[in-house]
């Protein structure tokens, strides 16, 4: 087994967190005083804003496509959901990193990270979070009344998913709860309403996060056994390659429905195949992880883990295509 994707204190400048990727815009661009609390919205590491943004671009194409095309509305949903999707990840990452001190401070790959490193106070990390929401809830009023109840709403679930590593062998799953409630919440303000189209894209969206998360875990299984940390990747152990496959199978299936059940009452057959095209080869993707990732080794874990942008985005792509068939 290869060890993990971490760089060796000795060859990081200071304060530089060990599995961020080197040369990074944050430690090489940004000014010094604020590297610390955007290292703490892990935005050296952008993969994160990517996979919390993806499912809003999925509601927001699939509903232009149910409705006739993008509007000037969706621009805006699509311009204000990028900046939302990165204020809400630094501060849902911020949130985790408070909670998780401790822990993070016993694995090799985490203890790098601003505050078990000393180079932020929990009290400035408590206000930094603070100000990333608030920045989140001024774009969040500008949207329709029910997407503004759904956001509110959402911050139950970052709430607790720091903690259900704690309890459950299932965290994965409350990470899914939280990352893909965009798909709610922008078809929210796009429609102004909910139907079954949005719940398929959420519980698509749900599964998916259950695929890509459950690698990601097993870079840190080893660790996360040592302190008691439960995960996805210790239940399922060496039977991890029939889950991943049980739950690629399920997310091209929910998008497939999602599609179905948004664009079939559409006159027109063609934006309901581009959708069907997408979730196929979104699946094809996850396929390629799941030959591709050796769950025994952190590297590849992390390097699969992170293409799931690349998977999100096809679907995301086709949609818009849909959109405008």
């Amino acid at each position: 087994m290869t060890q993990p994707p971490v760089i060796p204190e000795a060859e990081r400048p200071d304060g530089t967190v060990a599995d961020a990727p080197r040369g990074n815009w944050v430690d090489t661009l940004a000014p010094a005083a604020t590297r610390p609390y955007l290292r703490l919205s892990r935005a050296d590491r952008p993969i994160g804003t990517w996979l919390l943004l993806i499912p809003c671009l999925w509601a927001i194409a699939l509903a232009a496509a149910s409705t006739g095309g993008f509007t000037l509305l969706d621009l805006w949903l699509g311009l204000s959901s990028a900046i939302g999707a990165f204020l809400m990840r630094g501060a849902g990452c911020t949130w985790n990193d408070i909670t998780d001190r401790d822990f993070d401070a016993a694995v090799a790959r985490t203890r790098s990270r601003p505050i078990p490193s000393g180079q932020v106070t929990v009290k400035q990390a408590i206000f930094w979070m603070v100000a990333q929401a608030l920045l989140a809830a001024l774009i969040l009023f500008t949207y329709h009344p029910l997407a503004i109840a759904l956001g509110v709403g959402s911050l139950a679930l970052v709430a607790i998913y720091p903690f259900a590593k704690r309890f459950t062998w299932w965290p994965q799953a409350f990470l899914g709860l939280a990352f893909n409630w965009g798909a709610l919440l922008l078809w929210a303000a796009h429609t102004g309403s909910l139907s079954l189209a949005p719940l398929f894209l959420y519980a698509a969206g749900f599964v998916w996060t259950l695929f890509y998360d459950t690698i990601y875990a097993h870079q840190d299984k080893e660790d996360d056994a040592l302190i008691g940390v439960r995960s996805t990747a210790r239940l399922f152990g060496q039977n991890t390659g029939k889950w991943l496959a049980a739950f690629l199978v399920a997310t091209v299936t929910l998008m497939a429905a999602a599609a179905i059940a948004a664009l079939l009452p559409l006159a027109s057959p063609f934006p309901l195949l581009i959708a069907l095209m997408g979730a196929w080869a979104m699946g094809a993707h996850m396929l390629w992880q799941m030959r591709r990732v050796d769950i025994d080794d952190p590297a590849t874990c992390l390097a699969v883990f992170r293409s799931n942008r690349d998977a999100g985005l096809i679907a995301a792509l086709f949609l818009a295509a849909a959109a405008l068939a």
